[in-house]
């Protein structure tokens, strides 16, 4: 399994203009689209080691969310996952895409969610349907089941815009060591690419405003849940169920939630493309094949 850096990860990069903010993307391959949508705190570098193989079964989007990776960071922006969403939207509607397949990741998920829900309006109203599959991997699709870091806790306090001043590499590493499964740790080229792709821009400065989300999933916790049970299209989870944030206790509220589960889990935590990026990637692509 080939693996990218940094450099050469920037190197397939494109740019989409969002509410004039320049804006990351890697487009790559042919066949049907597959968007992959990255979570928090990183960038789209996290679906490097499937890259090549996605890319060889499909054209693969995957974007850097505004505030995150290699696109812009503003520091006056109302960081919000609606925001995030009409961004794919947006980018997809400039590459003229009108059907696709999403694979996405933590934050990523709730983006997710809310372009399902929008493909179940858009169906509802007699129009045809964009998103032909959905494939979630470890993230907070029902708030009742996150369990947030002390860190994120912190950020999105009243004191949060004081701790963001107080961020250092060494914090990050360790928060992002606590996510990962006790066998699974990331390297430390991993750590420093993540914290790469963070702090740039002086990204870690916007912390507060980008964990925002966690009170989004609160407030559309019923349009967000009621997507998944209602939805038409095949989903599938694939989670590392050693992830302290959603890991296996969220897994057993999606079987309680979700009509017909189709769950894949994997003795890793919280980033299953990092941790076990082979058997990531066989689950994936055999959920497609099928």
């Amino acid at each position: 399994m080939q693996t990218f850096d940094l450099e050469a990860w920037q190197g397939l990069g494109k740019t989409y203009r969002h509410k004039r903010h320049p804006i990351f993307y890697a487009d790559r391959g042919t066949g049907e689209n597959l968007v992959l949508i990255h979570g928090f705190p990183t960038a789209s570098w996290d679906w490097h080691k499937q890259w090549l193989d996605l890319t060889a079964r499909y054209r693969c989007i995957a974007p850097d969310m505004i505030g995150f990776g290699f696109s812009a960071k503003p520091r006056l922006y109302d960081y919000r996952i609606m925001d995030q969403a009409d961004l794919h939207e947006g980018l997809l509607e400039e590459l003229g895409i009108d059907s696709y397949h999403i694979l996405a990741h933590d934050y990523g998920d709730t983006v997710a969610q809310e372009l399902l829900a929008r493909d179940i309006e858009r169906r509802e109203q007699g129009h045809p349907g964009k998103i032909q599959s959905l494939c979630f991997l470890n993230g907070g699709l029902f708030p009742e089941t996150h369990h947030a870091r002390p860190i994120q806790k912190l950020l999105l306090g009243p004191l949060g815009w004081i701790i963001v001043r107080l961020l250092k590499e060494k914090a990050f590493r360790q928060n992002i060591r606590g996510v990962f499964g006790p066998d699974t740790q990331p390297s430390d080229e991993e750590l420093e690419a993540f914290w790469a792709l963070a702090s740039r821009k002086k990204g870690t400065l916007i912390y507060h405003k980008l964990i925002r989300y966690m009170e989004d999933r609160r407030e559309h916790r019923e349009r967000w849940v009621g997507a998944l049970q209602q939805a038409s299209i095949p989903l599938r989870l694939i989670d590392g169920l050693a992830d302290p944030v959603s890991g296996g206790h969220m897994v057993k509220r999606y079987k309680e939630l979700v009509p017909n589960p189709d769950v894949v889990s994997l003795d890793c935590g919280h980033w299953p493309q990092i941790e076990k990026p082979e058997e990531m990637l066989s689950s994936y692509l055999e959920w497609r094949g099928s």
